[in-house]
């Protein structure tokens, strides 16, 4: 992005920030004034224009606003129908898809990281990408052992051009703060570039790997491929088959969109309880459904290379925030959440107002099974984003502390792909078995 012009990246940042917020409240007044055509057909006509700009602008991108727009594309299901059509097609296509390296690039990159007798590596490498994404593209190929292998490699430069990217977005931090009320999002960009600079470190990549693929290992459920070989720019792991998630969203049958919805959420809680680690990339590109030749189910798991080291496994201030709230304590609630720095010290609110507050969010933890949709999260989404809610004013006096940003974006980006799913989910039978602190008997304060 250093390249662009600056106005080319206040666009982009505009345009990212309209999805998560900015669209529901511009839409609300738009017929009292558009004259002439009627307020519905202007505002699709609006809204086709600005999804295939937002696609063209960010998907011309390699770095930090490619990233950007990859995030966004798991919350297009918060959207309202009549705005979500349009960003739908072009968002998601973000999720696996950036202008591929030519093939003479690829090629040197692997002599210069591999060796002149890279080759000799391989019994067969495919010149054409099988994905490409924000900071590199994986290509497939038999290891010369003949194991069929993913050989992921990162585009030269990259980590200059999404260190440069984030800088520019720190500087229009102020235009994306309707995204998240109440924050401050400068630690939240810092938190992004220190994210993205491990991510293109492949060696602590392939330390998650591994670590995730040997405690999955003969996992029923879950499938991680394991490291083959690991170089500065190149990493190379055991291809997986499979359906991509994108493609269960967009034509799975029920019974696959529900297994794939209770596997990803089993994962998102059993990963840093097994592992230390949280995968902190939940976009549908980075899993696959995989069908055992006994029909089971299984999710298969891509991509390490931005991970939330939690030794502990979640912090039990959630489990317990989340039992005491569906136990209607709000008191208890709001000590934890004060404890924990989710409200300022500086301020004070009403139990009870923070209480009713969280109570719709918290609804699919409060009964057996629960059907995430499209519907549902758009509420959600309207409750808190409408000026007009109470909702709205007191989200905008809550805080979110650094030690939970990546956490909290995981669990929206997750929320958001089940809704994508429209699956049913025991999510409370997860909680209880792997979340610290939600189970009854777990002390209520103190970690």
């Amino acid at each position: 992005m250093s390249d662009l012009p600056r106005k080319a990246v206040t666009r982009t940042v505009k345009l990212a920030a309209l999805p998560l917020g900015i669209a529901g409240r511009a839409t609300w007044g738009l017929g009292k004034r558009i004259g002439g055509k009627s307020a519905e057909i202007v505002a699709r006509e609006l809204q086709q224009r600005t999804a295939e700009q937002l696609f063209r602008v960010l998907g011309e991108l390699k770095g930090g606003a490619m990233k950007f727009g990859q995030a966004l594309s798991v919350f297009e299901s918060a959207l309202p129908e009549e705005v979500a059509g349009p960003y739908r097609a072009a968002l998601t296509k973000l999720q696996e898809a950036a202008p591929p390296l030519p093939a003479g690039t690829v090629h040197q990159v692997l002599a210069e990281r591999l060796g002149d007798n890279w080759r000799d590596l391989f019994l067969e490498f495919e010149d054409k990408p099988a994905a490409a994404a924000s900071i590199g593209q994986v290509h497939r190929a038999v290891w010369h052992d003949g194991r069929e292998v993913a050989v992921k490699v990162q585009y030269p430069g990259a980590g200059e051009a999404l260190l440069s990217d984030l800088t520019q977005l720190g500087r229009f931090a102020r235009l994306l703060g309707p995204l998240i009320p109440g924050m401050d999002l400068k630690p939240l960009i810092t938190e992004m570039r220190d994210r993205i600079e491990e991510e293109l470190d492949y060696e602590l990549e392939a330390e998650a790997q591994r670590s995730h693929a040997d405690v999955f290992a003969d996992d029923p459920d879950v499938v991680v491929p394991d490291v083959v070989h690991q170089g500065e720019q190149v990493l190379v792991s055991e291809w997986m088959e499979g359906i991509p998630l994108s493609e269960v969203i967009s034509d799975g049958t029920q019974e696959q969109r529900d297994a794939a919805g209770q596997l990803l959420a089993r994962f998102l809680f059993s990963g840093p309880a097994r592992t230390g680690l949280l995968h902190a990339d939940p976009h549908p590109g980075n899993f696959r459904l995989l069908e055992g030749a006994d029909g089971v189910l299984r999710l298969g798991v891509l991509d390490f290379g931005t991970v939330d080291r939690l030794p502990g496994g979640l912090p039990a201030t959630i489990g317990r925030s989340l039992r005491v709230a569906l136990e209607g304590d709000a008191e208890a609630v709001y000590e934890e959440l004060c404890a924990a720095g989710f409200v300022r010290s500086s301020i004070e609110l009403d139990p009870d107002a923070v209480l009713e507050y969280l109570r719709p969010i918290i609804e699919p933890a409060d009964v057996d099974e629960f059907t995430f949709t499209r519907g549902w999260i758009r509420g959600q989404a309207a409750r808190i984003a409408d000026p007009r809610s109470p909702a709205h004013q007191l989200g905008k006096q809550l805080n979110l502390p650094p030690a939970y940003l990546l956490i909290h974006r995981v669990t929206l980006s997750t929320i958001g792909v089940l809704c994508q799913l429209g699956a049913t989910v025991r999510l409370r039978e997860e909680l209880q078995t792997w979340l610290p602190g939600f189970l009854a008997e777990e002390p209520v304060h103190g970690d």
